[in-house]
């Protein structure tokens, strides 16, 4: 397995926990992971897969998770429901930072590294950090994937019912056995069913993700950042590095017209969509969604 530098990065007032692999000459590709994911969901052996394809792959905890910095004196803004409705018409809300703040960590973590361009992927909450990267520093975008994500343009369809109550409903208790069942549950829910995976798998990587951090607070500040940036459509007119949008034909919680929105909204952007595949990254699907971020890597020379 391949030798993993491990660090932390400035950002302003937040340090950015990171792990940097691969040959440091190679080109390198920025990994965004989505909201309250910690950088481990891009398993190792995915990133390995980048590896042997001649990549030097950065993965990193966002602000507010894993193991960077938390921000408890932050408020999230005001109520819920105003925001999100806000949100479904394309506006932004008050929020204690945005992912354009987010899109700035992931630069500043750029500088610390002397990474002067990169691949940047981002999945989920991560694609839209990755949409506002694109634009908001292209001369640093070499290549952009963006998987499961939105623009949020407005009156996109809203997440299934049964996918938003499973992210949005709290532990049955706050101990640990009752908070890894709760993580097991939404991750059945929200899952691929085309690829379905033992329980065992799935518990033994919510105890991973609850024994490196738990940090529920920080989730919420993160959802307020989204709904804090509304509409990502005037970034995807300023992105001019050549894209993938990849997307779950089964992803009930970021519905594949998110996915569709993307790619029309980015000039040449190309749309991949995979069979039974949700909110998720299904191992069977690894080679074929690194090989279509490897075909786009290409473009960008």
């Amino acid at each position: 397995m391949t030798q993993v530098r491990t660090g932390t990065a400035s950002s302003g007032e937040v340090d950015i926990h990171y792990e940097d692999m691969g040959d440091p000459a190679d080109p390198a590709v920025l990994l965004i992971m989505g909201l309250g994911a910690q950088m481990i969901f891009w398993r190792t052996e995915f990133c390995q897969k980048l590896i042997d394809r001649g990549l030097r792959v950065i993965r990193f905890d966002n602000r507010d998770v894993g193991l960077s910095g938390k921000l408890p004196d932050h408020h999230s803004g005001a109520p819920l429901l105003p925001r999100m409705a806000r949100s479904f018409l394309g506006l932004a809300s008050p929020a204690a930072y945005t992912l354009e703040d987010m899109a700035d960590d992931a630069a500043a973590l750029l500088d610390h590294l002397g990474v002067d361009r990169a691949h940047v992927v981002g999945a989920s909450m991560g694609g839209m950090i990755a949409q506002v990267f694109a634009a908001r520093h292209r001369a640093r975008t070499r290549a952009l994937g963006v998987i499961f994500s939105s623009n949020n343009q407005p009156v996109l369809p809203p997440p299934g019912p049964q996918q938003l109550l499973a992210v949005l409903s709290k532990p049955a208790g706050t101990g640990r056995d009752a908070i890894i069942d709760n993580a097991v549950r939404v991750t059945k829910v929200i899952g691929s069913p085309g690829f379905p995976r033992p329980d065992d798998a799935i518990r033994a990587e919510a105890v991973e993700v609850y024994d490196r951090s738990y940090y529920p607070a920080g989730v919420g500040r993160q959802f307020a950042a989204i709904l804090g940036s509304g509409s990502l459509r005037r970034y995807n007119r300023q992105t001019a590095a050549p894209t993938v949008v990849i997307h779950g034909k089964a992803d009930k919680l970021m519905r594949p017209s998110g996915g569709r929105a993307i790619a029309r909204a980015i000039p040449g952007a190309r749309l991949v969509l995979f069979d039974g595949m949700g909110h998720e990254l299904p191992e069977p699907l690894w080679d074929d969604i690194v090989g279509e971020l490897q075909a786009t890597f290409a473009h960008a020379g």
